[in-house]
């Protein structure tokens, strides 16, 4: 693990965009509580808190990202609208902004996204178009479609202003927890992980950051392994949140390599088992995303004994069916024995 000092030498530039989103974001987003939870302490013997960003407005963080970039738009940008992509939540997040600034646009969806997603979408007003059957194909895709129109394109993670707006989350964790050890986050193209570590690490650049992701889709984790960004295939995953690969050029990957400390990869049945968990001992309903996070603590809890840990339940928008079958799959004795 690379010295706290090094690491802390990258923070000041994305904090400072994360203490200006702090203060514009201020009449539109909720901070979001940070509950203790006694049973995920048991397994330390520390301190584990949850940051529920699935509480946020939307259900999801990605509203702070997504509203900092449209009230950094100019008038001239705001009257031209905006186009963006996403596997949902950056959509619904986008969505929600747009309504509340009177701005107009479009979100670009890959065709495999959630149908509760979707759905929600369709209630916040917003023109909802699909390409491609994975992330990366469909940002490719809406930003060519920016272009083409002269729209401004809103990056769900490759655009500084929407990583401070992210990284809000990391100053509300310090405000109740100074002292924190260790912040876990799980990690897709970047943007949430960047932004928090870039605001923990420029005032406690002790505490470690730790980017959970699943083993099916492990693009950051293996672009800082490899030193470059890396294509890496993607199969199916219940954190679709987190899913598929990186753009190039993208600005969350330095931000990653250089003030990440860990990396913990988790498999789909531990990502069920603690989404399971969280919502037996907190009554929770959580995404597949904030399950990754869940997970990787329960991995990592023996390198963790003592410390005080924020976990960032990054979102709650997961389709009924598809919890049900986590909670109770047909035919499994195991998950039976489990519920009861």
């Amino acid at each position: 693990m690379r010295s706290a000092t090094a690491a802390a030498s990258t923070a000041p530039d994305i904090y400072g965009l994360c203490l200006a989103a702090q203060r514009d974001l201020g009449p539109y987003i909720r901070a979001t509580p940070l509950e203790p939870s006694a049973d995920l302490a048991r397994e330390t013997g520390g301190r584990v808190f949850l940051k529920l960003e699935n509480l946020q407005h939307t259900g999801s963080f990605k509203v702070r990202g997504a509203l900092n970039r449209l009230l950094a738009l100019d008038e001239g940008e705001k009257k031209a609208g905006v186009v963006t992509a996403s596997s949902g939540n950056h959509g619904m997040a986008s969505a929600f902004g747009m309504r509340r600034l009177g701005i107009e646009g479009t979100i670009f969806l890959p065709e495999t996204a959630s149908p509760l997603k979707v759905r929600m979408l369709e209630t916040l007003g917003a023109t909802v178009r699909f390409h491609g059957s994975d992330c990366e194909a469909t940002e490719t895709y809406a930003r060519q479609q920016a272009d083409r129109t002269g729209k401004v394109y809103i990056s769900p993670y490759n655009d500084p202003v929407v990583v401070g707006g992210q990284g809000t989350i990391g100053l509300e964790i310090l405000a109740r927890l100074p002292r924190v050890d260790c912040v876990m986050v799980a990690v897709g193209g970047g943007g949430l992980i960047s932004g928090i570590a870039g605001a923990v690490k420029a005032l406690r650049p002790q505490a470690r950051i730790v980017g959970c992701l699943p083993e099916n889709s492990p693009a950051m984790a293996a672009s800082v392994k490899a030193g470059r960004i890396v294509a890496v295939p993607a199969r199916e995953t219940l954190s679709d949140g987190t899913a598929g690969g990186i753009e190039p050029g993208a600005v969350t990957f330095d931000p990653c390599r250089t003030l990440v400390d860990d990396w913990v990869l988790v498999s789909e049945a531990e990502i069920r088992s603690a989404m399971i968990r969280v919502f037996d001992n907190h009554r929770l309903v959580i995404e597949g995303a904030a399950g990754v996070t869940v997970a990787g603590f329960l991995k990592m809890a023996p390198q963790l004994a003592g410390r005080t840990v924020a976990l960032v339940v990054c979102g709650g928008n997961i389709d009924t069916a598809v919890f049900k079958r986590i909670i109770c799959p047909t035919g499994d004795p195991a998950a039976r024995r489990l519920r009861r």
